[in-house]
């Protein structure tokens, strides 16, 4: 199989960067994602490249070609090069010395095949041609499995998941978004005996890793087989099989409004119907604390009553969020593009016209904040006539 070169080559700075990497020689190709995902007709947002030369070599070379060279990850072989505004990861060749489950030593070397066999999945252990596009398949599977939309680990699944542990939660990934079909028995049947192994991951590697997988067009089906298989149970016991069917009626919401699919949405509908709970998940999966509290207020039961007024006491982002969960799409939809007001009046203006400053002056803005809501937000003389009896009331409490 080949690509068409114009799929990157038109990049600015890439062929200087490539023939700074002696792509002419063969030092260098083009792996992983890219090559996936232009092989099966999809934009490739990142390119990565490998190549057979050391890392210091590749700075060398960037360097003589005055292309910035950022060491971001010089202990693994990474070097990433800035070129015109084009952004590349370039990886020397290596090969696993020593794995823990989290991290591995590696040792850099010169052969492809040993590269592609220390990668998780045949798909994207593919190699290509920077200049002519013909694709490389080291473990002469991946091409196979690419055309029948099949994810599988390469050799034992077990040996690839004791490398690394994440690889659990990637398979389940790259099934969502690859496959046609059922998941790969052996696959399935290793990740599922090894599912404790998460508990030796950090929260913040599992939280992204789940995140990305909600944020799929249709990861129902997946998060199901997930949770029947017990591979969150480990790590998240609380994303049970109700918690799928909360998750298919915010999906159905979600298309019915229609909204646009929010992975930390999805997540709150996995997550109880209690705030508290909610939030200490959150805060289990260092979350930020701005989405500690967008899954604190989604997983609140509380009516707050229309639509506009949900916005209004919750913003929209986590009105969207409550109204989709209660599978109120159409209410959720009106409120998209509504840009929420402010209160036309202030403790300022309510001292101006005689109420004492202190509580009567907090009171009376509630009353008024209250009243305003439930007659839809009036502006103008509408405002001015419901708040007159309120001020006068306030002013005459007898």
């Amino acid at each position: 199989m080949e690509l068409d070169p114009a799929a990157w080559l038109t990049r600015p700075g890439l062929r200087t960067l490539l023939e700074a990497l002696d792509v002419k020689g063969g030092a260098t190709k083009l792996v992983g994602g890219a090559v996936r995902d232009l092989a099966l007709g999809l934009d490739a947002a990142d390119l990565d490249l490998a190549t057979r030369l050391l890392p210091d070599e590749v700075i060398a070379r960037l360097s003589a070609a005055r292309i910035k060279a950022v060491p971001t990850g010089i202990a693994h072989g990474t070097v990433t090069a800035v070129t015109s505004g084009t952004v590349v990861e370039v990886t020397t060749l290596r090969s696993d010395v020593a794995t823990d489950g989290r991290r591995a030593t590696v040792a850099f070397t010169t052969d492809w095949a040993a590269d592609a066999a220390r990668r998780d999945f045949t798909i994207n252990a593919l190699y290509a041609e920077p200049l002519g596009g013909t694709i490389i398949d080291p473990t002469g599977e991946g091409e196979a499995d690419l055309a029948a939309r099949r994810v599988r680990f390469i050799g034992a699944p077990l040996a690839r998941i004791a490398e690394d542990h994440l690889r659990i939660l990637r398979f389940f990934r790259f099934h969502a978004r690859f496959s046609d079909g059922p998941p790969d028995a052996a696959a399935l049947a290793a990740c599922t005996a090894r599912a404790n192994d998460l508990m030796a991951l950090s929260r913040e590697r599992i939280a992204d890793e789940l995140s990305k997988l909600l944020a799929l067009p249709d990861p129902l089906p997946t998060i199901r087989l997930m949770v029947e298989s017990g591979i969150l149970r480990p790590v998240l016991p609380e994303i049970d099989v109700p918690a799928t069917d909360r998750l298919a009626a915010l999906i159905a919401a979600e298309q019915s409004a229609p909204i646009p699919a929010d992975r930390w949405r999805r997540l709150a509908a996995l997550l109880p119907r209690d705030a508290l709970a909610a939030e200490k998940i959150a805060a289990r999966l260092k979350l930020s604390n701005k989405v500690r509290q967008r899954m604190a207020l989604a997983a609140d039961p509380a009516d707050l009553g229309p639509a506009q007024a949900h916005a209004y006491r919750l913003g929209t982002e986590s009105a969207i969020d409550r109204l989709l969960l209660a599978s109120r799409p159409a209410d959720a939809a009106a409120i998209a593009d509504w840009p929420v007001p402010r209160l036309p009046i202030s403790g300022g203006t309510l001292i101006a016209r005689g109420i004492t400053q202190g509580p009567d002056v907090a009171r009376t803005l509630r009353t008024i904040e209250q009243a305003w809501l439930d007659a839809a937000f009036p502006t103008g003389a509408s405002f001015d006539e419901l708040v007159t009896p309120i001020i006068a009331a306030a002013l005459d409490p007898r």
